[in-house]
């Protein structure tokens, strides 16, 4: 009988945790998630990053394309074009997660949305490091992400993800 009590004790002491665990990363009470404006940009954020990720798929057959045509691709260009699309599907994960609640998600997404564009251009802007064609194809996938960086500092979506300290 003892054996059960511990056993029951132990079973709730894990939920307990389980759900503080979830509270961490999601927002106290209920989120405003059915106010229009912020549906609107969570979902205006989800397909910026799906643009983003075509945009990046365009980039990496465009590398396949001058690269199979005999001119000269070099490796950083493979593996920038390759990742771009990949990170964008993370991204979208992200900000699905977000739009259910996860206030860790959001935050991930809005530090990542200012923080990839200017990473992405300031290395491409270094010479020698990838030719005039491939830095303004990556710049015009970044255009997407740096929309979302606004969207993710929007008003609505600071009322549904608020501060807290």
């Amino acid at each position: 009988m003892e054996t059960n009590k511990l056993t029951a004790d132990t079973a709730q002491s894990t939920a307990d945790t389980a759900d503080t665990a979830a509270d961490r990363n999601t927002t106290t009470g209920p989120a405003p998630f059915d106010n229009p404006r912020t549906r609107e940009a969570l979902d205006k954020a989800q397909n910026g990053f799906k643009l983003y990720g075509a945009l990046g798929a365009t980039a990496l057959l465009a590398v396949v394309a001058v690269a199979g045509s005999g001119h000269p691709v070099n490796t950083f260009m493979w593996v920038r074009a390759a990742l771009l699309p990949l990170v964008a599907v993370l991204l979208h994960r992200m900000t699905v997660s977000a739009s259910r609640g996860s206030r860790r998600a959001f935050e991930r997404v809005s530090s990542v949305a200012v923080v990839m564009p200017i990473a992405i251009v300031g290395v491409d802007l270094i010479p020698g490091v990838c030719p005039l064609w491939y830095a303004v194809a990556q710049t015009v996938c970044m255009l997407p992400v740096v929309r979302i960086a606004f969207l993710t500092r929007s008003s609505a979506l600071r009322a549904a993800f608020p501060k807290t300290r």
